[in-house]
């Protein structure tokens, strides 16, 4: 079970440091809180795409 939950907590972090890799992202330039959730949702569907391009 700890090996389980250890893994997921891998992979969010992983996530998360992607995510930070985004400079947009890292530094916060949107000042509301709903344009910076619009900014990690834009990133993270970019950064899931990478997985389904040149796969062929």
């Amino acid at each position: 079970m700890d090996g389980f939950i250890y893994g997921l907590r891998n992979r969010i972090e992983r996530g998360i440091g992607q995510l930070k890799s985004a400079r947009r992202v890292a530094t916060r330039y949107n000042k509301t809180a709903s344009s910076f959730l619009g900014f990690v949702q834009l990133t993270a569907i970019r950064l899931s795409l990478r997985h389904y391009v040149n796969i062929a």
